[in-house]
């Protein structure tokens, strides 16, 4: 054998007995040799990581654009995902006992007439007796009613859409909004109804949360938009947000005026409010204000607030903790408050000035409670928090209505409960939502909002069918 072919043979079974035993072991001149390679892969990595850190947070392209889809990805995923069981959690909630109905009327004590409310359950709204009989609804599916000329493009099936707030006319005609679950923008719409639940008239903008209906027949509701604009001093609102208005509407349903609400918070004395906006909002939600109420100011209550508002609205903004009164025909937030509450709902005047509030978490713990105060002051006139043998508490949604014999109904909207209860805090009529879901019958549908109606303020016909 040659001295060439005693090498070659040598080479291969060094080789063979590295493949036996494993990877040779690198002598420290191999390692130094790598170090280089490794050191650079290493620094563009890193130069990467800057990168995509500066375009993110500086809004250089393409970090806004990759932003963007990611939300928007991750929003389409939880579409798909989380909101198409058919009791979805935002609607349906534990059943916190097994009672239905009416379980508490005190007649003595109890503001008479007729309940109206709305509920997770389906597109139903229904109006109950005292004692808890339904003497009349409306149904009437958002499918039966979407047409080209929506703001929503591709509406969510009728089983993920609900009716968030109705009220009553006279006459038995209702004016209700359509809010869905799952979808972004959420709201779907207002339609006024006739009595056996035919469409009088339809306003299809992203009509949400709340409205209110003036003495004069005036509507006035919250809408909101998608908007991808800069608001000047206001950098750190980056868009794509979801911007609301305070629209006001005919009798008729048409548009007469629309008011951008963070524009009118942002050129006002009270723009450093926006300051307060919170960390998880400001880092991808875009819901800024997220305002969830809206109150036409009546005339016995303009001349007592801080401000007079003879042509106002009284607005809640939830993600801000913050109350405020725009006036419509300046289109500006003319005054502001921030109080102990957190994460409100329906703020509304009273007569005499004073001002009521639903505060879902402002109370600590999972305890809601129901604040009457002076706007001036701050001092709280009257409040409910519930008792140990009645607990109170939603996490989101609810309201209130102060009746003329002074009680106070309360919407528990996660409880599926109505309840009214007296000045000294004594419940005198309660109802839970009679229905049930769920596989073992332990899920209760939200109640959204609820409205007692006096019976001598209904036309008679209208008055006399319930009758029947």
């Amino acid at each position: 054998m040659t001295q060439a072919a005693c090498q070659n043979e040598a080479a291969l079974g060094v080789a063979g007995q590295r493949d036996a035993k494993g990877p040779s072991r690198r002598g420290p001149g191999a390692i130094a040799a790598a170090a280089p390679y490794v050191m650079l892969v290493v620094a563009i990595g890193f130069l990467c990581f800057v990168a995509g850190s500066f375009v993110t947070f500086k809004d250089v392209f393409p970090g806004k654009q990759l932003t963007d889809a990611f939300r928007g990805g991750q929003a389409l995923l939880e579409k798909e995902t989380q909101y198409n069981s058919p009791f979805p959690q935002e609607l349906w909630q534990p059943a916190r006992t097994d009672a239905k109905g009416v379980t508490i009327f005190d007649p003595k004590r109890a503001y008479g007439g007729f309940t109206l409310y709305s509920a997770g359950d389906g597109q139903t709204v229904r109006l109950v007796s005292m004692t808890g009989e339904v003497v009349h609804e409306w149904h009437l599916p958002y499918s039966a009613i979407w047409d080209d000329s929506a703001a929503v493009r591709h509406p969510r099936p009728d089983s993920q859409v609900y009716v968030e707030k109705a009220m009553l006319l006279p006459n038995g005609d209702l004016v209700a909004i359509y809010v869905a679950v799952g979808d972004s923008p959420w709201g779907y719409g207002m339609v006024k109804m006739d009595k056996d639940s035919r469409v009088i008239w339809k306003y299809l903008q992203h009509t949400h949360h709340d409205f209110d209906i003036g003495a004069d027949g005036r509507i006035y509701v919250l809408t909101h938009e998608i908007r991808e604009d800069v608001v000047p001093g206001q950098e750190h609102l980056a868009p794509p947000r979801i911007d609301d208005y305070a629209v006001v509407l005919s009798p008729e349903g048409k548009e007469l005026q629309k008011v951008w609400l963070l524009g009118a918070l942002a050129n006002s004395p009270y723009a450093t409010f926006l300051s307060t906006v919170p960390w998880y909002i400001a880092k991808g939600k875009g819901d800024y204000l997220h305002t969830n109420s809206i109150h036409a100011i009546r005339s016995e209550a303009a001349p007592r607030l801080p401000v007079p508002a003879a042509h106002g609205v009284l607005l809640s903004f939830r993600e801000i903790g913050t109350l405020a009164l725009l006036d419509l025909e300046r289109e500006q937030i003319v005054w502001a408050l921030r109080g102990p509450w957190l994460r409100q709902h329906d703020a509304e005047a009273l007569p005499d000035g004073r001002l009521m509030v639903f505060d879902n978490e402002g109370h600590g713990g999972d305890v809601s409670r129901v604040l009457e105060f002076d706007p001036s002051t701050l001092q709280i006139i009257w409040s409910y928090a519930g008792t140990p043998e009645h607990a109170f508490f939603s996490r989101v949604r609810s309201a209130e209505q102060r009746l003329p014999n002074g009680n106070t109904l309360i919407t528990e909207s996660d409880g599926g409960r109505l309840l009214e209860v007296t000045p000294g805090g004594d419940i005198v009529w309660e109802y839970l939502n009679p229905v049930r879901g769920g596989d073992k019958g332990d899920l209760i549908p939200i109640l959204c909002w609820g409205q007692r109606i006096d019976p001598a303020s209904l036309d008679p016909g209208f008055h006399n069918l319930l009758a029947h």
